[in-house]
């Protein structure tokens, strides 16, 4: 078949069989003008500028210290980013602290409108909950139930974000393998077995009901690891029966 050249010819290459058939599949791909321009979705991350809506969701917490007369309720409300789509988030946008203790009020609400703002600028927010719960206090901290000790009310308020950061799904816990649960498990019971259980001391009689309380042999020491007093003598090892932990690695 003849093809008439109506151009100046500028330029020309010598064009093989075998590149005539590589080429086939590119030029036999039609563009399709509905997927011309594919608009990519815009997804919201949690921002300054975002605008408060009318309604949040939250969770309360009841915080019962031994420094306090009165319980302290802490309310965390959340924000929900790109809602209905499968980049919906849930993030943390402002904090409560309410108590008919005002002894503390001036920190308290310091404490709340720092935490607020922290949240609403954005980004990796987790690390508030490491420096709440490093807070100590100089007249010593306390145990709660479960034999968790708290080293101040301000690191008590750490806990419940990073249990509230849990819930909603900001922190993720390590999970422990079954090998790990299965050698608490057999330590546990070697230990029980042995009755090897230790006398405490009358002073720190309300700390080891605590540990007993909470599944945990009578006279267990607290892990540096999980502040759980959960941590018993074996084999000549300190070891957690709560996270596991063990001072000979």
């Amino acid at each position: 078949m003849a093809i008439k050249i109506d151009k100046k010819i500028t330029g020309y290459n010598v064009v093989k069989p075998e590149d005539k058939v590589a080429a086939a599949p590119v030029a036999a791909a039609p563009k399709d003008p509905r997927h011309a321009e594919v608009k990519q979705a815009e997804v919201i991350q949690m921002h300054e500028s975002v605008e408060r809506p009318e309604t949040l969701v939250g969770s309360t917490f009841k915080v019962k210290s031994p420094l306090f007369e009165h319980a302290l309720y802490v309310t965390i409300n959340d924000i929900v980013l790109n809602a209905g789509t499968p980049h919906e988030l849930r993030r943390p946008f402002e904090v409560f602290i309410n108590s008919k203790n005002m002894d503390h009020f001036q920190w308290i609400v310091a404490l709340t409108r720092i935490l607020s703002a922290v949240f609403r600028k954005g980004g990796d927010v987790t690390f508030i909950v490491e420096e709440l719960k490093a807070v100590f206090d100089p007249r010593g901290g306390y145990f709660k139930a479960g034999g968790v000790y708290m080293p101040s009310i301000v690191a008590e308020i750490g806990a419940v974000i990073e249990q509230h950061m849990k819930n909603i799904g900001l922190i993720h816990d390590p999970e422990m393998d079954d090998a790990t649960r299965k050698l608490i498990a057999d330590k546990r019971k070697a230990y029980e077995a042995a009755g090897a259980k230790k006398v405490v001391a009358e002073a720190g009689q309300a700390a080891a009901d605590d540990s007993e309380s909470s599944g945990f042999p009578k006279g267990a020491m607290l892990c540096q690891k999980c502040n759980t007093q959960a941590l018993v003598l074996m084999d000549g090892c300190q070891t957690c029966l709560n996270c596991g932990y063990s001072k000979c690695g």
